[in-house]
């Protein structure tokens, strides 16, 4: 180390000017080390205060690692492997807090207190013999200036000698003063050299030790979990961006797609086509509320399908609340201001309608079902191709009323649509009989607007009341045509496609419901409400009665009108029913087959009456013997008594 400068102690009592210039030099060092140790100290405070709050913020982090389990996390709250590994983090952690805690206490006795000592000690008594080494020189200067004032008078002597021991004192004091002030500056000299480096020296051995100490606490087992760790960090980084990546690509296509409906008016649907197979469905719908006799306002609502039901949430809502219950319900569409998605809302539910959802493929279904509004604009150039999906296959069942068999002829099938449909038949969606409109004088064909119980207890003729078969159903119309073949086992197939396609094409929801009747005389359509019959069917004139191949709910039937197949016309009514379509076939083929043998019935006993009212000598006119069955025994007397006579001629 250098040599260090030093003031001469020797020149203090003589106090020269260079001896006053050069304590100068030395002040002005003295005050610019006490300004940087000030500077110092403030900084090496900061690392001491910094450390303390080190210790501290590791032991709470260490802390709330272990409290991670009393957490009740919404999502992801049950992760034993994050637990697990949080844990394992929380006892490193609680080990390193320790390690940061001793590390504060060597920092506070290493390094803050000797730069502590300096700057309160050392500097101070700096400053302090400064000030008195000021007074002593004043008040020396002030003796001189007395004693060199003084008269040679002999009256002076004791003024004199009184200016003479103030000299004496002044310049002792100052000289010891000047000696002490000079020591202090030169061993200042070394004390600075001394109170920068030892705080340092502590300093560094500290942190020394507090990596010692880490080092062996995180032993090659921690650093092994580290490592595992951070390529657990990795992979899931990754899988980050992997799913950020994906979520933008989402994002850009959704822009594209979804551009067309930003506007606030109607989608266009050369880029928004509707699809009609959906069974599920989800968005905003406006829902009017009145509030007044004659105004209203609209409110924006979210809407959902769940199952068979249509719930609504509001926004801030957990769950949502039920509408309604939307199973066998029909829908229509109404013009209002705002129509964005109605016609897409009302496909839906029409599909949630026919419970399509219930089965395993539902869009598949549904589009099957839905598949007659595509093809009735894709002409095809045979019958045999464009019905092929449609057409019944259901041969030797017994609810088939017609006698044709359902498998279609080869003459059939080269057949062009116009041998099934009458060309240019308008398709009647109102409940009107065509057969009341021609036949408004017979009673037999309509009994329209006669309130009528669905028991048959009054309203109609002796007939219907007396039937054994009454059966009720309920039933939505969907429309009627004109048909060229009553007997063809496909045209309620095509009559089917032909109304489903209308209806889709020219947005026609509304369906009437009604309950169907079914008695062994006639087909009666039932006003729910009023009781009044809507439409009767004469059970002789439905031809033919089938269900639809795909969706079981639709059934339809020829009915013939009056006049044979040369002269009347045949008429196809299409519902849509809540049970399954075949029931009601199957029912409309019993009520032919007692009708049928009720008919034979009474032909056989009539038959019988008349042989028994001949003479008993009288021959049977087909040269046979009767004999009456337990079966068709009858009451009457005449009866029993032709039952003798046969048993004596025999």
């Amino acid at each position: 180390m250098p040599g260090i400068e030093k003031l001469p102690i020797e020149e203090t009592l003589e106090d020269s000017p260079q001896t006053r210039s050069l304590l100068g030099v030395f002040e002005e060092d003295a005050a610019a080390i006490s300004n940087y140790s000030s500077q110092l100290y403030q900084a090496m405070q900061r690392i001491c205060d910094a450390q303390n709050e080190l210790s501290a913020a590791t032991h709470l982090t260490s802390k709330l690692l272990k409290e991670y389990d009393k957490q009740r996390f919404p999502l992801g709250g049950d992760d034993e492997v994050m637990s697990s590994t949080l844990q394992q983090f929380a006892k490193v952690i609680d080990e390193l807090s320790s390690c940061h805690a001793v590390l504060s206490t060597q920092l506070a006795d290493a390094m803050m207190f000797p730069i502590t000592q300096f700057k309160e000690r050392d500097l101070k008594e700096i400053l302090t013999l400064k000030e008195v080494f000021q007074i002593a020189s004043d008040d020396h200067d002030m003796a001189i200036n007395r004693y060199s004032r003084l008269s040679k008078k002999r009256d002076n002597d004791r003024m004199r000698a009184e200016t003479v021991e103030d000299v004496y004192t002044s310049r002792k004091k100052q000289h010891q003063t000047m000696m002490h002030y000079f020591c202090s500056l030169n061993t200042l000299q070394y004390k600075k050299k001394i109170a920068l480096l030892e705080p340092l020296l502590g300093y560094m051995q500290a942190q020394i030790s507090f990596f010692k100490l880490g080092s062996e606490n995180l032993t090659q087992q921690w650093e092994d979990f580290l490592g595992t760790i951070g390529t657990s960090v990795q992979n899931v980084r990754r899988e980050m961006e992997e799913e950020v990546g994906q979520m933008q690509q989402t994002i850009q296509q959704m822009e594209t797609s979804c551009d067309p409906l930003y506007a606030p008016c109607d989608p266009d649907p050369a880029h928004s086509p509707v699809c009609r197979s959906l069974t599920r469905k989800q968005g905003y719908l406006y829902t009017r509320n009145k509030t007044g006799l004659v105004s209203s306002s609209w409110e924006r609502q979210y809407f959902f399908t769940q199952g068979g039901n249509l719930l609504s949430q509001g926004r801030g809502e957990v769950a949502g609340g039920l509408v309604m219950d939307i199973d066998n319900c029909s829908v229509m569409a109404v013009d209002s201001d705002d129509r964005r998605f109605c016609f897409q809302w009302i496909a839906t539910i029409n599909n949630i309608s026919k419970r399509i959802y219930l089965s395993e493929n539902a869009e598949e279904l549904a589009a099957r079902v839905n598949q007659s509004a595509l093809e009735a604009v894709t002409p095809s150039p045979s019958f045999q191709q464009r019905h092929e999906s449609m057409r019944p296959r259901r041969p030797g069942r017994a609810s088939s009323v017609s006698s044709a068999s359902s498998e279609p002829s080869p003459a059939l099938s080269a057949l062009s649509l116009d041998a099934l449909v009458a060309p240019e038949t308008p398709i009647q969606f109102d409940i009107i009989s065509p057969v009341s409109e021609e036949n408004t004088g017979q009673s037999k064909t309509t009994h329209a607007g006669r309130r009528s119980n669905p028991f048959g207890e009054s309203g109609d003729t002796a007939s219907e009341d007396n039937s054994i078969l009454h059966q009720l159903f309920i039933v939505r119309f969907l429309g009627s045509m004109e048909v060229r073949s009553a007997e063809s086992a496909d045209v309620i197939s095509e009559t089917m496609r032909q109304i489903l396609a209308a209806r889709a094409i020219h947005n026609v929801f509304r369906m009437t419901e009604s309950h169907l009747l079914v008695t062994c005389d006639c087909l009666k359509l039932i006003d729910p409400q009023t009781q009044v019959t809507r439409l009767r069917f004469p059970l002789s004139s439905v031809v033919q009665c089938s269900s639809h191949q795909d969706n079981k709910r639709l059934f339809g039937f020829v009915l013939q009108t009056p006049g044979g197949q040369s002269d009347g016309r045949a008429i196809c009514y299409i519902f849509e029913s809540n049970n399954d379509g075949e029931k009601i076939c199957d029912s409309v083929g019993l009520a032919k087959q007692i009708a049928f043998h009720s008919e034979m019935d009474l032909e056989e006993q009539s038959r019988l009456i008349a042989a028994s009212s001949r003479p008993a000598n009288a021959p049977a006119s087909d040269g046979k013997v009767l004999v009456l069955s337990n079966s068709q025994s009858e009451d009457s007397d005449a009866g029993d008594e032709g039952k003798k006579k046969g048993e004596s001629e025999a």
